[in-house]
């Protein structure tokens, strides 16, 4: 069943401290190589001096993923997003930077137009990065140069990428893992997490359980497609590995069921024989290979009661065929709103509301420390483009975790100025201080996303506090500013976010429910192994989206935010919906009358969240009761209905307003 969403409480000290302590697989060597890159870009601005020194270096948080093909493809994209942003705004710069007003209306329009499309646009998952190109250029359009200066600042706006772009090439190049690698060790640990699901599992190996099953197997998919794009691996090994990510999610359903079951429902020797099994497939994926010819154990159904025969035969089968490619389903036409913008670009106002209060957060910033002649604090006008968010309940969440963490990085840069620095006597040991303070803040932003966001927020006040320029500084008034510049600009941001069209998650969550259970209705009657997977990894993805969206709900103001009972009955729902799909992916496939009743239901549920009046009336919300002379089949049908119930009852049926004689149509 799925995890029920977090809470407020998820930021209790000891929850935030437990996250950070948690060690997971590749988190200190993600971190570490971070610091190598971080630590030879510095090296690399300083030999050169070229300003924004501690910029340059941040850069490179976002340049850097876990694979190294997803670091070398976002480097490249990095780059040349740079290089389109730079050429548009310089001439713009040029003819704006006598003229104080112009130069202010520029500023706000192309603040606005390239934060619509960082939102409305398939830029949107890099959009962190480009706010912050966008900033620093802007920055520079403020400043009202002119001539050589312009040409030689916009120059170095561009080195900002190009420096921490070339160091990430060759560092990812050298000591980065294959993206293949990292999916193998992904599947190896879900398959030893499944394994111990199976025996008793510790605390900890439960808790590891539920986080890997609300994260599903997009990530696989994506490090097995930017595989496909490197061309190291052979195509047929791809095809294994995808076949493996698709088989997993069944494996890891059953395994929840099962671990739901009274003890003596699956005799403890089989348990441990089927974990034994996957214990052996996890060792051969993690040895680099993937197993092929899993030999299972017999069937006992006949020792067994209709529901655990059921989860053991459909335990077995999705062993046996973990590795097995099954056929391809039939090429789907080409969807629509596969063009750059996305399909509500041009039609949701939130895409437009987003850009007007990030660039009015920014725009307020400026004005400020232009007007009390305060340029220390020009922090603030970069940090409205790194912290906007798009819901008031993310924002006031993540409001925290920011001050957290400047006040985190700025204690630290401020004790290496004190205490570090003045000792230091070549640029290696101040390369060296930059690493050690990268690799904590690295440490941070690999872990949980309830405390990742923090280490962005240590690295950028470290840096900024640490590198004041091309030389070692020891000013504490310049950290001093650029701290406060962080602060105000995190002030402004969370005043505008929460007070001018704040957005609530709440709004959404109906709409994804609708959508998801839409999909879980298809999940049901499909019968391809295939599209029943490929369905299934959806469905993980979206149902791990929308509880994270629900644990936000909870912080919204009580201006906008929806009442306990709502909250109450949208978590039941989660459970339920995480139930309904784990009994659906180990279930059998959907060609009986059976599959198409819960088909039916679903969509009845879906169309109540809706909300449409001309929506046409769902049919059949009871149960079908056709003849299943398979035990199997009567055991998973009676508890996917117990669900479908307890799913029901949140969602009643509404009655149907009658049409009065006069709004009568003729039936043609």
């Amino acid at each position: 069943m799925a995890a029920r969403a977090a809470s407020p409480r998820a930021l209790d000290p000891h929850v935030l401290l437990a996250e950070l302590l948690r060690p997971s697989p590749g988190r200190l060597a993600f971190a570490a190589r971070l610091a190598l890159i971080c630590a030879l870009t510095a090296l690399l601005a300083l030999i050169y001096q070229t300003p924004a020194i501690a910029l340059t270096v941040y850069i490179a948080f976002f340049l850097n993923k876990p694979d190294r093909m997803g670091s070398i493809l976002t480097s490249f994209v990095m780059l040349l997003l740079v290089t389109v942003i730079i050429g548009f705004i310089f001439p713009v710069a040029q003819a704006v930077a006598d003229h104080p007003f112009w130069r202010v209306v520029s500023m706000t329009l192309i603040s606005f137009g390239l934060l619509f499309l960082a939102s409305a646009s398939k830029l949107r998952p890099v959009g962190g990065i480009i706010a912050l190109i966008i900033a620093y250029a802007l920055d520079l359009l403020g400043s009202a140069f002119g001539g050589e200066i312009a040409t030689r600042g916009y120059f170095y706006a561009w080195l900002l990428v190009g420096m921490p772009f070339a160091v990430s090439m060759v560092v990812n190049l050298l000591v980065a893992p294959p993206p293949r690698r990292l999916a193998e060790r992904a599947l190896a640990r879900r398959l030893a997490l499944c394994a111990a699901m199976l025996t008793g599992p510790s605390p900890a190996q439960r808790e590891d359980f539920a986080e890997v099953e609300r994260e599903g197997t997009a990530e696989i998919d994506s490090l097995l497609h930017l595989a496909g794009l490197e061309g190291t691996s052979p195509a047929a090994d791809l095809a294994v590995l995808r076949q493996a990510s698709r088989s997993i999610l069944a494996i890891m359903a059953t395994a929840a069921l099962i671990d739901h079951e009274p003890a003596d429902a699956l005799p403890q020797p089989l348990r441990r024989e089927m974990a034994d099994i996957l214990q052996a497939m996890s060792a051969i994926l993690r040895r680099g290979r993937y197993p092929v010819e899993i030999a299972v154990p017999h069937e006992v159904a006949a020792t067994l009661s209709p529901r655990a025969a059921h989860l053991s035969a459909q335990l077995r089968e999705a062993i046996a065929g973990f590795a097995e490619p099954a056929p391809a389903p039939p090429a789907a036409a080409h969807e629509a709103g596969g063009g750059f913008f996305l399909t509500d670009a041009f039609t949701n106002p939130d895409h437009v509301r987003y850009a007007l209060k990030t660039t009015a957060a920014a725009m307020l910033c400026y004005l400020l420390y232009s007007l009390l002649d305060w340029p220390g604090i020009h922090t603030c006008l970069i940090t409205c483009y790194i912290v906007s968010l798009t819901t008031v309940g993310e924002t006031i969440q993540k409001l925290t975790l920011r001050i957290l963490g400047c006040l985190i990085g700025a204690a630290a840069g401020l004790a290496a100025i004190v205490y570090v620095l003045p000792d230091l006597t070549s640029v290696g040991a101040l390369m060296a201080v930059v690493f050690v303070g990268v690799l904590a803040a690295g440490w941070v932003a690999a872990g949980s996303p309830k405390i990742s966001y923090t280490g962005f927020q240590i690295a950028f006040a470290f840096l900024l506090c640490l590198i004041q320029g091309p030389s070692p500084g020891f000013e504490l008034d310049i950290a001093r500013d650029r701290v406060v510049g962080i602060l105000l600009g995190n002030l402004a941001v969370y005043l505008i976010f929460t007070q001018v069209w704040p957005v609530s998650v709440g709004r959404q969550l109906d709409t994804a429910i609708a959508v998801l259970l839409h999909r879980l209705a298809a999940l049901a009657t499909a019968s391809a192994p295939a599209e029943r997977r490929t369905i299934a990894s959806q469905t993980r993805t979206q149902l791990g989206a929308i509880e994270r969206d629900l644990g936000l709900a909870a912080f919204e103001p009580n201006g906008i935010r929806h009442d306990d009972a709502w909250l109450t009955s949208r978590h039941e729902a989660l459970d339920a919906l995480g139930a309904i799909e784990q009994e659906l992916v180990a279930s059998p496939d959907g060609r009986s009358a059976h599959a198409a009743s819960v088909a039916r239901r679903l969509e009845r549920v879906a169309g109540q969240l809706d909300a449409s009046p001309d929506a046409p009336a769902q049919c059949d919300p009871t149960p079908s009761n056709e003849p299943d002379p398979s035990r199997r089949g009567r055991a998973f049908r009676d508890m996917l209905d117990r669900h479908l119930h307890a799913l029901e009852a949140l969602f009643p049926i509404q009655p149907q307003p009658e049409r009065s004689p006069g709004n009568a149509r003729p039936i043609p």
